[in-house]
């Protein structure tokens, strides 16, 4: 008999339509672009070489300080740019004077890397946040970069305040939950993973693939919930990605 908490579940986060998200399980995603052999996580080259490979694309986005989504993971440039500077601190102008340690590539923002793309393959993009900081400025921001890009394209977060926001303010695009289940997350409990599923309401979940399989996400899967799983980095992680999710978010040894 079903669970309460899968009824619950199947009420907060039903199945989407699938002319807005079949395509989400058709492609297999390179995590920050197709990084390594000299190619650096979330530059120009790495997004290229995934287009040439035929991959979909990850991409993380992070605020300058004149609100302009830019292509970067971590939220100082210590350790790709070797600068102790926050990433907020500097305008786009700024952040675009830089470039990585390895190789010549300059950082870019979210308009420029929809420039490239143009519809090639698909993009997740992961808008970054943590606790007290106002995601919906970036939200905005991405949602003003994608204005008028026909491409396919999925916005995502931790955080699932953008899940919400782009439900309300920008419901062209598809809209995700990412979720991990380890010390590093802020989902370690069962309560707080529903907590999070039923503030988002998400057309998809990325779930990390160390915490898969897992009964709720199963349910979830089996109601026509899309899972894509993360970092899948090896040919055994990419084994439980194909078990039990629809589509890999893959780097180095876990691309097929």
């Amino acid at each position: 008999m079903e669970s309460l908490l899968s009824r619950i579940d199947r009420f907060f986060a039903p199945a989407p339509d699938p002319a807005r998200t079949g395509w989400l399980g058709e492609w297999t995603y390179a995590h920050r672009g197709l990084h390594g052999g000299g190619r650096v996580e979330n530059s120009r080259c790495a997004f290229r070489a995934a287009i040439d490979a035929g991959l979909g694309i990850e991409c993380d986005i992070q605020r300058s300080a004149d609100d302009v989504p830019m292509v970067f993971h971590d939220w100082d440039f210590a350790r790709l740019i070797g600068r102790p500077d926050k990433t907020a601190a500097l305008t786009a102008a700024e952040w675009r004077k830089l470039s990585y340690l390895e190789g010549e590539d300059a950082l870019i923002a979210l308009a420029d890397l929809l420039e490239m793309v143009a519809g090639k393959v698909p993009l997740l993009i992961e808008i970054k946040s943590h606790r007290d900081y106002d995601v919906e400025r970036s939200c905005q921001g991405v949602a003003d970069a994608l204005r008028g890009y026909a491409g396919l394209h999925a916005v995502m977060s931790f955080d699932p305040r953008v899940s919400r926001w782009f439900r309300k303010h920008s419901p062209a695009s598809v809209q995700g939950l990412v979720m991990r289940e380890d010390e590093f997350g802020h989902t370690q409990h069962a309560w707080q993973r529903r907590a999070a599923l039923w503030a988002a309401r998400p057309e998809f979940l990325a779930y990390h693939v160390a915490a898969l399989p897992n009964s709720m996400v199963a349910g979830l899967r089996e109601n026509g919930l899309p899972i894509l799983s993360w970092t899948v980095d090896s040919p055994a992680r990419l084994q439980t990605a194909r078990r039990h999710a629809d589509a890999p978010v893959a780097e180095g040894a876990g691309l097929p």
